[in-house]
């Protein structure tokens, strides 16, 4: 008989987090889109003074995930995730599923999740887009001149993650690595972020590469246009120190 992976994650926390203010299962779990050999995404909130960590574990034969943390711990998780663009542990609680809720812990952090992911991510800043526009236009010629099938794939993968880039920022949108970075673009914009997902698998499947040199072309279009010629960046050493100020 198939073990119920939801009824697995409530057996879980209840031997090794019976004190917890909150457990979410999330994922592909919570989904309702799992697979027999899925793992469980789990987050829990433990009271002040606890530890905040990640771990793996393996449970009933069954790869864990588990996302700990504290009340400020998971505030500083929003805020990492907020930076990086992704935003992994406000989709957990806003879309995963309540197994323990003491409380109202687990409504609160909700409500937090939620509100983190209709401010979507911060804009970036004009130079920052400037580069990524020049980075994606050297990685479109190196892909129009590539002849080597390796190489080919090897400047699409580079082409696919800048205009994605590109096009979530152009929407605030989040972004997400793996299975989720098609899932995201797809979200955002259906019709370019499709064909853009699109153009990258008929590329790897045929050695084509129009249809994906076309998506990228209108998203770097869309935010500027091709960058060669003019761009100029001052190098600035991240380890030096800061200049003393009058």
């Amino acid at each position: 008989m198939e073990t119920d992976p939801a009824e697995q994650a409530r057996r879980l926390a209840g031997e090794l987090f019976p004190d917890a203010l909150a457990v979410i299962l999330a994922g592909s779990t919570a989904a309702g889109r799992a697979t027999p050999t899925s793992d469980l995404d789990i987050a829990v909130l433990v009271a002040d003074g606890g530890e905040t960590y990640r771990e793996t574990i393996r449970y009933e034969g069954r790869l864990v995930e588990l996302f700990v943390h504290t009340r400020a711990g998971l505030g500083e998780l929003f805020a990492a995730d907020i930076a990086t663009r992704h935003g992994v542990m406000q989709n957990m609680y806003a879309a995963g599923r309540v197994l323990v809720d003491v409380d109202g812990e687990a409504g609160r952090a909700r409500a937090l999740a939620e509100a983190d992911l209709r401010e979507g991510p911060p804009a970036l800043d004009p130079e920052t887009v400037e580069s990524k526009r020049y980075a994606l236009t050297d990685a479109l010629d190196d892909l129009g001149d590539a002849g080597d099938p390796a190489e080919r794939i090897a400047v699409a993968s580079v082409v696919l993650g800048g205009a994605a880039e590109l096009l979530l920022d152009h929407h605030r949108a989040w972004t997400g690595g793996g299975k989720w970075l098609p899932r995201r673009l797809r979200v955002a914009d259906e019709r370019r972020g499709g064909a853009l997902v699109e153009g990258h698998l008929h590329l790897c499947e045929s050695g084509d590469p129009a249809a994906l040199l076309a998506a990228a072309e209108e998203i770097l279009d869309l935010v500027g246009g091709p960058l060669r010629e003019g761009y100029r960046r001052t190098w600035r050493n991240p380890a030096a120190p800061e200049p003393e100020r009058a």
